[in-house]
Protein backbone atom coordinates (compact mmCIF):
# COMPACT_ATOMS: atom_id res chain seq x y z
CA UNK A 1 0.00 0.00 0.00
CA UNK A 2 1.08 3.52 -0.94
CA UNK A 3 0.87 6.11 1.17
CA UNK A 4 -1.82 8.65 -0.69
CA UNK A 5 -4.02 4.93 -1.29
CA UNK A 6 -5.20 5.48 2.48
CA UNK A 7 -7.02 9.09 1.43
CA UNK A 8 -8.28 7.56 -2.16
CA UNK A 9 -9.29 4.43 -0.12
CA UNK A 10 -11.43 6.98 2.28
CA UNK A 11 -12.70 9.07 -0.88
CA UNK A 12 -14.25 5.91 -2.08
CA UNK A 13 -16.01 4.40 1.02
CA UNK A 14 -16.21 7.38 3.74
CA UNK A 15 -16.37 10.09 0.85
CA UNK A 16 -18.39 12.31 2.90
CA UNK A 17 -16.75 11.73 6.31
CA UNK A 18 -15.05 14.45 8.10
CA UNK A 19 -10.75 14.25 7.63
CA UNK A 20 -9.46 17.24 8.41
CA UNK A 21 -10.44 20.35 10.20
CA UNK A 22 -7.87 23.22 9.96
CA UNK A 23 -9.27 25.83 12.02
CA UNK A 24 -12.54 27.24 10.28
CA UNK A 25 -11.85 25.49 7.35
CA UNK A 26 -13.07 21.56 7.22
CA UNK A 27 -12.44 18.90 4.37
CA UNK A 28 -14.11 15.78 3.75
CA UNK A 29 -12.34 12.69 2.68
CA UNK A 30 -13.42 13.40 -0.61
CA UNK A 31 -12.43 16.74 -0.61
CA UNK A 32 -9.04 16.06 1.24
CA UNK A 33 -8.33 13.43 -1.69
CA UNK A 34 -8.64 16.49 -4.48
CA UNK A 35 -6.71 18.25 -2.74
CA UNK A 36 -3.88 15.51 -2.72
CA UNK A 37 -4.20 14.92 -6.41
CA UNK A 38 -4.10 18.86 -7.27
CA UNK A 39 -1.21 19.34 -5.23
CA UNK A 40 0.34 15.90 -7.14
CA UNK A 41 -0.82 17.29 -10.49
CA UNK A 42 0.78 20.37 -9.99
CA UNK A 43 4.02 19.31 -8.92
CA UNK A 44 4.64 16.92 -11.51
CA UNK A 45 5.44 19.53 -13.73
CA UNK A 46 8.64 20.67 -11.87
CA UNK A 47 9.79 16.97 -10.55
CA UNK A 48 11.08 13.85 -12.04
CA UNK A 49 10.35 11.28 -9.80
CA UNK A 50 13.10 10.47 -6.79
CA UNK A 51 13.26 14.25 -6.57
CA UNK A 52 12.94 15.71 -3.34
CA UNK A 53 10.84 18.12 -2.44
CA UNK A 54 11.99 20.28 0.89
CA UNK A 55 8.54 21.99 2.78
CA UNK A 56 9.09 24.83 5.08
CA UNK A 57 5.48 25.52 6.35
CA UNK A 58 3.17 26.35 9.52
CA UNK A 59 0.77 23.52 10.47
CA UNK A 60 -1.86 23.32 7.37
CA UNK A 61 -4.25 21.41 5.56
CA UNK A 62 -2.08 21.82 2.54
CA UNK A 63 1.03 20.41 4.45
CA UNK A 64 -1.13 17.66 5.04
CA UNK A 65 -2.15 17.26 1.70
CA UNK A 66 1.84 17.68 0.85
CA UNK A 67 2.38 14.33 2.87
CA UNK A 68 0.28 12.18 0.50
CA UNK A 69 0.77 14.87 -2.60
CA UNK A 70 4.45 14.77 -2.67
CA UNK A 71 4.71 11.10 -2.57
CA UNK A 72 1.81 10.63 -4.99
CA UNK A 73 3.87 12.42 -7.70
CA UNK A 74 6.85 10.33 -7.57
CA UNK A 75 8.23 12.99 -5.56
CA UNK A 76 10.33 12.74 -1.43
CA UNK A 77 8.98 14.92 1.03
CA UNK A 78 11.59 16.70 3.27
CA UNK A 79 10.56 18.22 6.53
CA UNK A 80 11.92 21.60 7.55
CA UNK A 81 11.99 22.71 11.04
CA UNK A 82 10.37 26.18 11.33
CA UNK A 83 12.22 26.70 14.67
CA UNK A 84 15.46 26.67 12.66
CA UNK A 85 17.91 29.09 11.78
CA UNK A 86 17.52 30.19 8.03
CA UNK A 87 21.35 28.84 7.89
CA UNK A 88 20.29 25.25 9.51
CA UNK A 89 17.44 25.16 6.74
CA UNK A 90 19.64 26.17 3.99
CA UNK A 91 22.19 23.24 4.79
CA UNK A 92 19.44 20.90 5.03
CA UNK A 93 18.14 21.53 1.83
CA UNK A 94 21.28 21.45 0.54
CA UNK A 95 22.28 18.03 1.99
CA UNK A 96 19.13 16.33 0.68
CA UNK A 97 19.70 18.09 -2.81
CA UNK A 98 15.97 19.45 -2.63
CA UNK A 99 14.94 20.64 -6.63
CA UNK A 100 11.86 22.70 -5.07
CA UNK A 101 11.11 24.06 -2.10
CA UNK A 102 7.67 24.26 -0.97
CA UNK A 103 6.67 27.46 2.07
CA UNK A 104 4.29 29.19 3.72
CA UNK A 105 4.06 32.67 2.53
CA UNK A 106 5.95 33.58 5.90
CA UNK A 107 8.66 31.18 5.46
CA UNK A 108 9.05 31.94 2.23
CA UNK A 109 9.57 35.35 2.46
CA UNK A 110 11.91 34.54 5.59
CA UNK A 111 14.16 32.58 3.04
CA UNK A 112 14.15 34.74 0.33
CA UNK A 113 17.86 35.53 0.78
CA UNK A 114 19.16 32.53 1.32
CA UNK A 115 21.34 30.94 -1.13
CA UNK A 116 19.72 27.37 -1.88
CA UNK A 117 21.87 26.17 -4.59
CA UNK A 118 20.02 22.92 -5.93
CA UNK A 119 16.67 24.29 -5.49
CA UNK A 120 15.31 25.24 -9.14
CA UNK A 121 11.74 26.24 -7.94
CA UNK A 122 10.58 28.08 -4.78
CA UNK A 123 6.93 27.54 -4.48
CA UNK A 124 4.67 29.22 -2.31
CA UNK A 125 1.89 26.66 -0.32
CA UNK A 126 -1.46 29.43 -0.23
CA UNK A 127 -3.72 28.68 2.14
CA UNK A 128 -7.47 29.32 0.80
CA UNK A 129 -10.79 28.57 1.81
CA UNK A 130 -11.79 24.84 2.18
CA UNK A 131 -13.95 23.98 -0.37
CA UNK A 132 -12.95 26.29 -2.77
CA UNK A 133 -13.81 26.11 -6.38
CA UNK A 134 -12.40 25.33 -8.79
CA UNK A 135 -10.58 22.73 -6.43
CA UNK A 136 -6.95 24.16 -7.39
CA UNK A 137 -7.38 27.11 -5.25
CA UNK A 138 -7.27 24.88 -2.73
CA UNK A 139 -3.44 24.17 -3.28
CA UNK A 140 -2.21 27.34 -5.19
CA UNK A 141 1.80 26.83 -6.07
CA UNK A 142 3.08 29.89 -7.05
CA UNK A 143 6.99 29.86 -8.83
CA UNK A 144 8.48 32.26 -7.00
CA UNK A 145 12.15 32.70 -9.10
CA UNK A 146 10.95 35.43 -10.75
CA UNK A 147 9.41 37.32 -7.94
CA UNK A 148 13.27 38.05 -6.73
CA UNK A 149 13.65 39.92 -9.73
CA UNK A 150 10.81 42.34 -9.41
CA UNK A 151 7.85 40.73 -11.54
CA UNK A 152 5.18 37.75 -10.35
CA UNK A 153 5.16 35.24 -13.10
CA UNK A 154 1.90 34.30 -11.37
CA UNK A 155 0.68 30.44 -11.00
CA UNK A 156 2.20 27.75 -12.09
CA UNK A 157 1.65 25.82 -15.43
CA UNK A 158 -2.16 25.09 -15.81
CA UNK A 159 -2.61 21.31 -15.46
CA UNK A 160 -4.88 19.14 -15.17
CA UNK A 161 -6.18 18.06 -12.15
CA UNK A 162 -6.34 14.58 -12.40
CA UNK A 163 -2.61 12.69 -12.63
CA UNK A 164 -3.00 9.81 -15.11
CA UNK A 165 -1.22 7.84 -12.87
CA UNK A 166 1.12 7.99 -9.81
CA UNK A 167 4.59 7.74 -10.15
CA UNK A 168 6.22 5.65 -7.66
CA UNK A 169 8.10 3.06 -9.20
CA UNK A 170 9.73 1.20 -6.57
CA UNK A 171 5.75 0.63 -4.88
CA UNK A 172 6.12 0.36 -0.70
CA UNK A 173 10.12 0.45 -0.63
CA UNK A 174 9.86 3.70 -2.43
CA UNK A 175 10.86 6.59 -0.24
CA UNK A 176 8.03 9.07 1.04
CA UNK A 177 9.42 11.51 3.75
CA UNK A 178 12.84 12.40 5.01
CA UNK A 179 13.04 13.92 8.15
CA UNK A 180 16.47 14.90 9.43
CA UNK A 181 17.30 14.10 13.32
CA UNK A 182 20.44 15.51 15.57
CA UNK A 183 23.24 13.21 15.49
CA UNK A 184 25.89 12.16 17.59
CA UNK A 185 28.48 13.55 15.26
CA UNK A 186 26.52 17.03 15.67
CA UNK A 187 25.75 17.27 11.97
CA UNK A 188 21.83 16.18 11.29
CA UNK A 189 21.08 12.48 9.80
CA UNK A 190 18.21 12.59 6.84
CA UNK A 191 16.09 9.31 7.76
CA UNK A 192 14.50 7.84 4.89
CA UNK A 193 11.30 6.55 5.82
CA UNK A 194 9.18 4.32 3.12
CA UNK A 195 6.00 3.74 2.87
CA UNK A 196 6.21 0.75 4.12
CA UNK A 197 7.93 1.48 7.10
CA UNK A 198 5.12 4.60 7.86
CA UNK A 199 2.17 2.08 6.89
CA UNK A 200 3.71 -0.38 9.21
CA UNK A 201 4.07 2.12 12.37
CA UNK A 202 0.41 3.50 11.99
CA UNK A 203 -0.87 -0.62 11.96
CA UNK A 204 1.08 -1.18 14.85
CA UNK A 205 -0.17 1.62 16.44
CA UNK A 206 -3.88 0.67 15.87
CA UNK A 207 -3.85 -2.57 17.28
CA UNK A 208 -2.09 -1.04 20.35
CA UNK A 209 -3.94 2.15 20.41
CA UNK A 210 -7.28 1.17 19.15
CA UNK A 211 -9.25 3.77 17.65
CA UNK A 212 -13.03 4.45 18.27
CA UNK A 213 -15.79 4.16 15.67
CA UNK A 214 -16.57 8.41 17.13
CA UNK A 215 -12.60 9.11 17.47
CA UNK A 216 -11.77 13.04 17.10
CA UNK A 217 -8.23 13.42 17.26
CA UNK A 218 -6.27 16.31 18.22
CA UNK A 219 -2.82 16.89 16.63
CA UNK A 220 -0.74 19.41 18.20
CA UNK A 221 3.05 19.17 17.45
CA UNK A 222 4.37 20.07 14.10
CA UNK A 223 4.08 18.38 11.41
CA UNK A 224 7.98 18.41 10.44
CA UNK A 225 8.04 15.76 13.10
CA UNK A 226 8.02 12.09 12.84
CA UNK A 227 4.53 12.52 15.25
CA UNK A 228 2.97 13.86 11.27
CA UNK A 229 2.44 9.69 11.09
CA UNK A 230 -0.14 9.76 13.59
CA UNK A 231 -2.02 11.61 10.74
CA UNK A 232 -1.84 8.67 8.90
CA UNK A 233 -2.33 6.46 11.64
CA UNK A 234 -6.23 8.56 11.61
CA UNK A 235 -6.56 8.72 8.33
CA UNK A 236 -6.00 4.59 8.09
CA UNK A 237 -8.78 4.33 10.13
CA UNK A 238 -11.13 6.93 8.27
CA UNK A 239 -11.29 8.90 11.38
CA UNK A 240 -10.85 12.83 11.07
CA UNK A 241 -7.40 14.77 12.41
CA UNK A 242 -8.07 18.68 13.83
CA UNK A 243 -4.82 20.41 13.48
CA UNK A 244 -3.52 23.58 15.98
CA UNK A 245 -1.11 25.92 13.73
CA UNK A 246 0.95 25.83 17.08
CA UNK A 247 1.02 24.33 20.46
CA UNK A 248 -1.06 26.88 22.95
CA UNK A 249 -2.53 25.37 26.32
CA UNK A 250 -5.94 27.69 26.16
CA UNK A 251 -6.52 26.51 22.70
CA UNK A 252 -5.79 23.09 23.12
CA UNK A 253 -8.48 23.05 26.11
CA UNK A 254 -10.99 25.18 24.31
CA UNK A 255 -10.67 23.22 21.02
CA UNK A 256 -11.50 19.86 22.97
CA UNK A 257 -14.93 21.36 23.86
CA UNK A 258 -15.38 22.68 20.41
CA UNK A 259 -14.48 19.78 18.81
CA UNK A 260 -15.94 16.99 20.57
CA UNK A 261 -12.31 15.70 20.64
CA UNK A 262 -11.66 12.44 21.99
CA UNK A 263 -7.78 11.43 22.21
CA UNK A 264 -4.62 13.95 21.78
CA UNK A 265 -1.13 13.15 21.94
CA UNK A 266 1.31 15.01 24.68
CA UNK A 267 4.80 15.63 24.74
CA UNK A 268 5.43 15.54 28.54
CA UNK A 269 5.91 19.78 28.83
CA UNK A 270 2.80 20.03 26.83
CA UNK A 271 0.77 17.58 29.47
CA UNK A 272 2.53 20.37 32.44
CA UNK A 273 1.19 23.53 30.14
CA UNK A 274 -1.89 22.16 30.10
CA UNK A 275 -2.52 20.99 34.30
CA UNK A 276 -0.87 24.22 34.55
CA UNK A 277 -3.49 26.24 33.16
CA UNK A 278 -5.56 28.63 34.90
CA UNK A 279 -8.98 28.02 33.97
CA UNK A 280 -8.39 24.30 32.97
CA UNK A 281 -11.07 23.22 35.47
CA UNK A 282 -13.13 25.56 33.52
CA UNK A 283 -13.53 24.07 30.16
CA UNK A 284 -15.42 21.42 28.71
CA UNK A 285 -13.60 18.59 28.52
CA UNK A 286 -16.17 15.83 29.11
CA UNK A 287 -15.47 13.66 25.34
CA UNK A 288 -11.42 13.50 26.48
CA UNK A 289 -11.11 10.01 26.68
CA UNK A 290 -7.48 9.44 25.79
CA UNK A 291 -4.06 11.14 26.11
CA UNK A 292 -1.13 9.30 24.72
CA UNK A 293 2.76 10.81 25.45
CA UNK A 294 6.11 10.64 24.51
CA UNK A 295 8.91 12.35 22.52
CA UNK A 296 10.60 12.50 25.83
CA UNK A 297 11.43 11.51 29.40
CA UNK A 298 8.37 11.17 31.31
CA UNK A 299 8.69 12.76 35.00
CA UNK A 300 6.95 10.61 37.55
CA UNK A 301 5.72 13.07 39.78
CA UNK A 302 4.24 14.77 36.28
CA UNK A 303 2.62 11.06 35.41
CA UNK A 304 1.31 10.51 39.02
CA UNK A 305 -0.91 14.39 38.67
CA UNK A 306 -2.05 13.67 35.80
CA UNK A 307 -3.63 10.35 36.27
CA UNK A 308 -4.98 12.25 39.65
CA UNK A 309 -6.19 15.69 38.41
CA UNK A 310 -8.00 13.70 35.17
CA UNK A 311 -8.89 9.87 36.47
CA UNK A 312 -11.21 9.20 33.81
CA UNK A 313 -9.09 10.09 30.82
CA UNK A 314 -6.44 7.00 29.87
CA UNK A 315 -3.05 7.10 29.68
CA UNK A 316 -1.03 5.71 27.20
CA UNK A 317 2.82 5.83 26.44
CA UNK A 318 4.44 5.74 23.28
CA UNK A 319 8.01 5.15 22.70
CA UNK A 320 9.78 5.09 19.52
CA UNK A 321 11.89 7.49 16.97
CA UNK A 322 12.20 8.87 14.04
CA UNK A 323 14.63 5.97 12.66
CA UNK A 324 10.93 3.73 13.85
CA UNK A 325 8.86 5.49 11.37
CA UNK A 326 6.59 6.34 15.21
CA UNK A 327 5.93 4.84 17.94
CA UNK A 328 6.92 0.83 18.41
CA UNK A 329 6.38 0.05 22.18
CA UNK A 330 3.42 0.56 23.93
CA UNK A 331 2.10 1.30 27.29
CA UNK A 332 -1.54 0.86 27.50
CA UNK A 333 -4.37 2.38 29.55
CA UNK A 334 -4.89 -0.87 31.28
CA UNK A 335 -1.14 -1.06 32.14
CA UNK A 336 -1.50 2.83 33.43
CA UNK A 337 -4.68 1.68 35.83
CA UNK A 338 -3.12 -1.20 37.45
CA UNK A 339 0.49 0.64 37.53
CA UNK A 340 -2.07 3.49 40.01
CA UNK A 341 -3.83 0.74 41.71
CA UNK A 342 -1.71 -2.17 42.40
CA UNK A 343 2.10 -2.28 40.21
CA UNK A 344 3.38 1.23 40.65
CA UNK A 345 6.92 0.14 39.44
CA UNK A 346 4.85 -0.37 36.00
CA UNK A 347 4.62 3.31 35.88
CA UNK A 348 8.17 3.70 34.67
CA UNK A 349 8.24 1.08 32.08
CA UNK A 350 7.85 2.22 28.24
CA UNK A 351 5.72 -0.62 27.39
CA UNK A 352 5.42 -3.72 25.21
CA UNK A 353 6.59 -4.44 21.45
CA UNK A 354 4.01 -3.76 19.14
CA UNK A 355 2.81 -7.34 17.59
CA UNK A 356 4.85 -6.47 14.35
CA UNK A 357 7.59 -5.54 15.95
CA UNK A 358 10.63 -7.37 17.72
CA UNK A 359 12.76 -6.03 20.79
CA UNK A 360 16.14 -7.61 21.23
CA UNK A 361 18.23 -6.02 24.29
CA UNK A 362 22.00 -6.52 23.64
CA UNK A 363 25.76 -6.27 24.87
CA UNK A 364 28.32 -4.02 23.02
CA UNK A 365 29.56 -7.59 20.95
CA UNK A 366 25.50 -7.39 19.37
CA UNK A 367 24.81 -10.39 21.44
CA UNK A 368 21.11 -10.60 23.05
CA UNK A 369 21.07 -10.60 26.89
CA UNK A 370 18.41 -12.62 28.90
CA UNK A 371 15.53 -10.73 30.57
CA UNK A 372 16.59 -8.14 33.49
CA UNK A 373 19.74 -7.73 32.10
CA UNK A 374 20.61 -4.04 30.89
CA UNK A 375 22.23 -3.14 27.36
CA UNK A 376 20.85 -1.51 23.95
CA UNK A 377 17.72 -1.84 22.90
CA UNK A 378 17.40 -3.09 19.49
CA UNK A 379 14.08 -3.16 16.82
CA UNK A 380 13.50 -5.27 13.73
CA UNK A 381 10.54 -4.89 11.95
CA UNK A 382 8.97 -3.53 8.54
CA UNK A 383 8.60 -0.09 10.19
CA UNK A 384 12.48 0.76 10.83
CA UNK A 385 13.74 3.63 8.75
CA UNK A 386 15.85 2.41 5.25
CA UNK A 387 18.52 4.10 6.64
CA UNK A 388 20.38 7.58 6.18
CA UNK A 389 19.95 9.79 3.08
CA UNK A 390 23.74 9.57 1.40
CA UNK A 391 25.28 8.33 4.31
CA UNK A 392 26.04 4.61 4.16
CA UNK A 393 28.48 4.52 6.68
CA UNK A 394 25.91 5.69 9.45
CA UNK A 395 23.36 3.20 8.08
CA UNK A 396 25.72 0.48 8.50
CA UNK A 397 26.18 1.51 11.68
CA UNK A 398 22.53 2.18 12.90
CA UNK A 399 20.88 -0.94 11.41
CA UNK A 400 22.81 -4.01 11.36
CA UNK A 401 21.33 -7.78 10.23
CA UNK A 402 17.88 -5.63 9.93
CA UNK A 403 17.94 -4.49 13.80
CA UNK A 404 17.87 -0.85 14.44
CA UNK A 405 20.33 0.33 17.26
CA UNK A 406 18.47 3.29 19.14
CA UNK A 407 21.02 4.35 21.24
CA UNK A 408 19.25 3.79 23.95
CA UNK A 409 20.22 1.59 27.06
CA UNK A 410 17.30 -0.66 28.75
CA UNK A 411 15.79 -3.88 30.28
CA UNK A 412 13.32 -6.09 29.98
CA UNK A 413 11.41 -7.44 32.78
CA UNK A 414 9.99 -10.96 33.71
CA UNK A 415 6.59 -9.53 32.36
CA UNK A 416 8.22 -8.40 29.07
CA UNK A 417 7.84 -4.98 29.34
CA UNK A 418 10.94 -2.77 28.54
CA UNK A 419 11.81 0.00 31.01
CA UNK A 420 14.56 2.58 29.63
CA UNK A 421 17.46 3.31 31.37
CA UNK A 422 19.48 5.65 29.79
CA UNK A 423 20.77 6.98 26.62
CA UNK A 424 23.74 5.85 24.83
CA UNK A 425 23.71 8.49 21.92
CA UNK A 426 24.48 11.72 23.31
CA UNK A 427 21.33 13.12 22.24
CA UNK A 428 18.79 15.74 24.91
CA UNK A 429 15.73 15.55 24.50
CA UNK A 430 13.87 19.01 25.56
CA UNK A 431 10.46 19.81 25.24
CA UNK A 432 10.16 17.19 22.54
CA UNK A 433 12.96 18.20 20.65
CA UNK A 434 16.31 16.65 19.85
CA UNK A 435 19.70 18.55 20.35
CA UNK A 436 23.11 17.07 19.72
CA UNK A 437 25.74 17.56 22.48
CA UNK A 438 28.27 17.56 20.10
CA UNK A 439 26.73 20.24 17.84
CA UNK A 440 26.66 23.04 20.52
CA UNK A 441 30.04 21.94 22.22
CA UNK A 442 31.63 22.69 19.22
CA UNK A 443 29.96 25.94 18.87
CA UNK A 444 30.37 26.65 22.54
CA UNK A 445 34.12 26.15 22.28
CA UNK A 446 34.50 28.98 20.09
CA UNK A 447 33.89 31.44 23.43
CA UNK A 448 37.14 32.71 24.25
CA UNK A 449 36.43 32.36 27.67
CA UNK A 450 35.54 28.65 27.67
CA UNK A 451 38.48 26.50 28.18
CA UNK A 452 36.55 22.93 27.77
CA UNK A 453 32.87 22.16 27.53
CA UNK A 454 30.54 19.47 28.04
CA UNK A 455 26.88 19.85 26.95
CA UNK A 456 24.55 17.43 28.86
CA UNK A 457 20.84 16.98 29.90
CA UNK A 458 19.64 17.87 33.27
CA UNK A 459 16.26 16.58 34.53
CA UNK A 460 13.54 19.10 34.50
CA UNK A 461 9.77 18.30 35.12
CA UNK A 462 8.51 20.84 32.66
CA UNK A 463 10.75 20.31 29.65
CA UNK A 464 12.24 17.10 30.54
CA UNK A 465 15.52 17.80 30.24
CA UNK A 466 17.30 21.25 30.23
CA UNK A 467 20.23 21.97 27.89
CA UNK A 468 22.88 22.13 30.38
CA UNK A 469 26.83 23.46 29.61
CA UNK A 470 29.26 21.92 32.00
CA UNK A 471 32.21 24.56 31.74
CA UNK A 472 35.53 24.90 32.30
CA UNK A 473 36.54 28.58 32.35
CA UNK A 474 40.02 30.06 30.79
CA UNK A 475 39.88 32.41 34.13
CA UNK A 476 37.89 31.30 36.86
CA UNK A 477 37.83 34.74 38.48
CA UNK A 478 35.66 35.89 34.79
CA UNK A 479 33.94 33.32 33.74
CA UNK A 480 31.02 33.31 30.62
CA UNK A 481 27.87 34.42 31.34
CA UNK A 482 24.94 32.51 30.03
CA UNK A 483 23.46 34.96 28.16
CA UNK A 484 27.64 35.31 26.35
CA UNK A 485 27.24 31.51 25.68
CA UNK A 486 23.85 32.10 24.37
CA UNK A 487 24.61 34.64 21.71
CA UNK A 488 27.58 32.37 21.06
CA UNK A 489 25.15 30.04 19.34
CA UNK A 490 22.88 32.53 17.21
CA UNK A 491 23.42 30.71 14.06
CA UNK A 492 20.98 27.87 15.95
CA UNK A 493 17.59 27.05 16.61
CA UNK A 494 16.75 28.98 20.02
CA UNK A 495 15.79 25.19 21.69
CA UNK A 496 19.23 24.05 21.09
CA UNK A 497 20.65 26.92 23.17
CA UNK A 498 21.47 26.77 26.68
CA UNK A 499 19.58 26.88 29.55
CA UNK A 500 21.52 26.81 32.49
CA UNK A 501 25.50 26.96 33.03
CA UNK A 502 27.64 24.79 35.92
CA UNK A 503 31.15 25.95 35.88
CA UNK A 504 33.34 23.38 36.97
CA UNK A 505 37.48 23.26 37.66
CA UNK A 506 37.85 20.30 35.36
CA UNK A 507 35.81 17.65 33.46
CA UNK A 508 35.86 14.24 34.74
CA UNK A 509 36.99 11.40 32.19
CA UNK A 510 37.25 7.76 31.65
CA UNK A 511 40.05 5.31 30.59
CA UNK A 512 40.38 6.54 27.35
CA UNK A 513 40.59 10.01 28.16
CA UNK A 514 37.10 10.81 26.98
CA UNK A 515 34.43 13.10 28.92
CA UNK A 516 32.60 10.82 31.55
CA UNK A 517 28.67 12.01 31.11
CA UNK A 518 27.66 10.01 33.60
CA UNK A 519 30.19 10.79 36.11
CA UNK A 520 29.39 14.85 34.63
CA UNK A 521 25.34 14.02 35.83
CA UNK A 522 26.22 12.48 38.87
CA UNK A 523 28.31 16.08 39.95
CA UNK A 524 25.49 18.59 38.51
Amino acid sequence: MLLWEIIDNAAESVADREALVDGDRRWTFSELAELVRDLADTLSGFIEPGDRVAIVSENSAEYVAALYGVPRAGGVLVHGNTRHTTDELASMVARSGSSVLLASGDQLARLETTSLPSVGHRLELRSTAARAAPVVAGTQLRDTRAVHAGSDPGPGPERSLRVPSPRSPTGGDGLAWLMYTSGTTGAPKGVMLTHRSLISAALNTTMCRPIAPDEVYLFPFPLFHVAAYNVVHLHLRNRPVVLLPRFEPGEVLRLIGHERITSVSLAPTMLAMLLDHPDRDGFELSTLRSVSYGAAPMPLELLRRSLEVWPEVGLAQGYGMTELSGNAVFLSPDDHRRAASTDPDLLTAAGRPAPMTSLRIVDEAGIELPRGHSGEITISGDQVCAGYFDDPEATDDGIRDGWLHTGDLGRVDAQGYLHVVDRLKDIIITGGENVSSRELEDVLGTHPDVRAVSVIGTPDERWGELVTAVVVPEEPQSPPTLEELRATCSQLAGFKHPRRVVLVEELPTNASGKVDKVALRSLV
